[in-house]
């Protein structure tokens, strides 16, 4: 083992004899009873010395291995401590790449706290094949954020041409006008990951996860229910985003066989409003509006909280979205979560075991 102190959590004195690592409360942690050897022993947690060596250049430093070993057991216990070693399966990676995914380490190194887990995870989420449905307003950014973010293979399906409602900061630029949206979201997704070989090139197999982000103008986030179908056949997580009217919506995100789908969702629609299930019908198949209302701030939130659950569940976690949706409100700021239960009249969750899945119910409405 080679310890080092995590990049990402900066040290203050809090007093003389105090030191603090971190600022956010939930990464907090202080040694008591410092001393300035103490500190200047701090500077060799530099990832450069295997143990003994660091025990050496200690005690010429005026600590003694019993006070290293004290300090080095404080800080592994406050998730303080990394080691070198695992990182070393990054040396493959291209420089280029390495320095450009250096922030998304750090903050994995916080998030999953274990040494050597931000490594490991960053070359899991390389390997990760996603598909992103739909190159509109979220979609498109959706898919760039997921590159950026070091998802492996990002390929994103849709078909035309991109219309100017297509375009905005974070995805499609104005330049790309008239072109195939497929193309286009392709060629957006590569200026974000330019030190991976495109996906066209590389993709073989099922997705390990489909992001469902329908175009505004084909009736954003309303669920196709044969599209529902579909994905719970093929057994793959699949996970929706978009915007209606003046609402963003991700979720419901879902585990085939363990979790409710969108089915469960318009039913629970169709519980509430008996017309709904004909609303819907028509939504997925008739005419759309000519300018859909999608708010170029809202549908960026959308895609990049999407990109956050999406993440969540590729590093081995539970997203928010998981058995519910969350609401963002383009007229006051607000978030919400939902809590969505399987319908007893879908029977998507054939697999699901007795105890639930997707959570508690906590501050959701």
């Amino acid at each position: 083992m080679r310890p080092c102190l995590k990049p990402a959590l900066r040290r203050a004195w809090r007093d003389r004899n105090t030191l603090q690592f971190g600022v956010a409360p939930a990464h907090t942690s202080v040694l008591e009873s410092a001393t300035e050897a103490d500190a200047a022993f701090l500077d060799l947690l530099d990832g450069t010395r295997e143990l003994p060596a660091l025990t050496a250049a200690a005690a010429r430093l005026g600590v003694d291995a019993a006070r290293v070993r004290r300090l080095l057991e404080q800080l592994q216990a406050s998730d303080v401590l990394d080691d070198t070693e695992a990182q070393r399966a990054l040396l493959d990676l291209p420089p280029p790449e390495r320095s450009r995914l250096g922030p998304d380490l750090a903050a994995l190194s916080l998030a999953r706290p274990g040494p050597g887990a931000a490594p490991a995870l960053l070359l899991a989420r390389r390997r990760a094949r996603v598909e992103v449905r739909g190159a509109g307003r979220v979609g498109a950014a959706l898919a760039r954020v997921l590159a950026a973010a070091g998802v492996g293979h990002v390929r994103v399906v849709d078909g035309g041409r991109v219309l100017p409602q297509d375009c905005s900061p974070a995805g499609l630029p104005p330049r790309d006008i008239g072109r195939p949206r497929a193309a286009a979201a392709r060629a957006a997704v590569r200026r974000c990951a330019p030190d991976r070989p495109d996906e066209d090139a590389t993709a073989q197999g099922a997705p390990d996860l489909v992001l469902l982000a329908p175009r505004e103008d084909s009736g954003g986030l309303l669920p196709d229910p044969g599209l529902s179908r579909e994905l719970l056949r093929s057994g793959v997580p699949h996970l929706y985003a978009g915007v209606v009217e003046t609402l963003g919506s991700v979720g419901p995100f879902v585990l085939p066989g363990l979790s409710p789908c969108s089915h469960c969702l318009s039913l629970r629609r169709a519980d509430e409003d008996p017309v709904w299930p004909v609303l819907l019908a028509q939504h997925c198949s008739g005419r759309r509006s000519v300018v859909p209302a999608c708010d170029t701030a809202l549908a960026t939130a959308v895609a990049g909280l999407a990109a956050l659950h999406g993440l969540i569940y590729l590093d081995g976690g539970s997203p928010p979205s998981l058995g519910a949706w969350v609401e963002v409100s383009m007229v006051d700021g607000s978030m919400e979560r939902h809590r969505l239960d399987p319908h007893p009249d879908c029977g998507c969750c054939w697999a699901a075991r007795t105890t639930s899945v997707w959570g508690d119910n906590d501050g959701s409405a």
